[in-house]
């Protein structure tokens, strides 16, 4: 979890000017989950998205 936050912090929320209420906020956090478990990949998951490798472990 720390590590997800850390990544949360440091590609979403720098550089960024502030949200303007809680609704902006929460819809820019969910696009950033969708993107981080079905669009980023990791090179410690092979090259997989998160949900991609999980399925492939599922298969094994």
């Amino acid at each position: 979890m720390e590590s997800f936050f850390h990544l949360y912090k440091t590609e979403l929320l720098s550089n960024r000017p502030l949200c303007k209420d809680l609704a902006e906020l929460s819809q820019l956090s969910h696009d950033y989950i969708h993107f981080f478990n079905y669009e980023r990949i990791s090179l410690k998951t092979k090259g997989m998205t998160p949900v991609a490798y999980r399925n492939h472990a599922y298969k094994a």
